[in-house]
């Protein structure tokens, strides 16, 4: 027996499971807590964020300046235990300085490679959409088979490795949209918005939020992460959920508001975040509900149509 999605308001949707914060697995709860000490009246975002590293995804945030998308990602790699650098995209910046290059060393009379700043655990690709597209482009490798290719040597990236990518709107002047094929790179798309007056008054009062993030100690290191993604992996998918999700790609290329439905990797990625999502509340299987809380940044930016995204929901039946 089926029930139809109910959908009372748009918020809906944005609230589902983030109520649950007692329930979360012990060794992530601390992260959640010192994150939003840090970023203030944003604990969506933040828990979509870690669930998007704990799923092995990278992140695309979408937002104005100045809402606190660079501490974000400052603050989630510090306190992750992992090793940080941010690389500021402008119209002049070349694939080498993302990469890095083959240089001659003179003393060895041969070729060097020299890495470049992709080769940190968290890469900040700050304001993204402000590069060329051949320079973005220079990312898709390196976020899909975790390696950079320089002059025909391989080099593998540290474990684990995550970008975030922040962007503008794309009515800001001087940016480019970013391709389809880069944008299907990011599992999930989010934004944080403007603070509500109470976590504004708070964020005023306070000092830097990035020497706060910098004075605390990290929850986890790089080996405690890598194990909690080995676990968050095994969490269970019954076949009824699979038929729900399933069912959802196939009515996303139904729906004629839709220029391209879902993709089978598309798929693949709602499932990574869903067994994440479930994992941060502490079980070891897949609800609906965890399918239909990360839908949104999940498949929002692959649509084109965060709205459409809602009337996907209801379109299809909760097992």
């Amino acid at each position: 027996m089926v029930t139809k999605f109910r959908r009372p308001n748009s918020a809906t949707l944005m609230d589902t499971a983030t109520e649950k914060h007692d329930a979360m697995n012990p060794p992530l709860a601390p992260l959640l807590d010192a994150l939003g000490q840090i970023v203030f009246g944003k604990e969506r975002p933040i828990r979509l964020a870690v669930c998007c590293l704990l799923a092995r995804g990278h992140l695309l945030i979408e937002d104005i300046p100045g809402v606190g998308k660079t501490t974000l990602a400052h603050a989630l790699a510090h306190l992750s235990g992992l090793s940080y650098q941010r690389v500021q995209f402008t119209s002049d910046l070349l694939p080498a300085d993302i990469l890095g290059a083959a240089i001659y060393d003179e003393k060895l009379r041969a070729f060097r490679f020299h890495p470049g700043p992709v080769f940190h655990q968290v890469v900040l690709a700050d304001e993204i959409n402000r590069a060329s597209p051949k320079t973005q482009s220079a990312l898709l490798e390196a976020m899909e088979e975790r390696q950079v290719s320089v002059e025909g040597e391989t080099h593998p990236l540290p474990q684990p490795f995550f970008v975030i990518a922040t962007q503008n709107p794309f009515h800001q002047h001087g940016t480019f949209p970013l391709p389809e094929s880069q944008l299907d790179r990011f599992l999930m798309r989010i934004s944080l918005g403007y603070p509500d007056p109470r976590a504004e008054r708070a964020l005023l009062r306070g000092g830097s939020r990035a020497q706060l993030a910098a004075e605390r100690k990290p929850c986890l290191t790089p080996a405690q992460l890598l194990d909690l993604q080995a676990q968050a992996e095994q969490v269970h998918v019954s076949e009824a959920v699979l038929d729900y999700v399933q069912a959802l790609l196939q009515r996303s290329r139904e729906m004629a508001e839709f220029s391209l439905g879902l993709s089978p990797r598309a798929g693949l990625g709602l499932l990574q975040a869903a067994r994440a999502w479930a994992f941060l509340d502490g079980r070891d299987f897949v609800l609906p509900d965890d399918v239909q809380a990360v839908l949104e940044p999940v498949a929002g930016h692959r649509l084109g149509d965060e709205g459409g995204v809602l009337r996907l929901l209801e379109a299809v039946a909760v097992p």
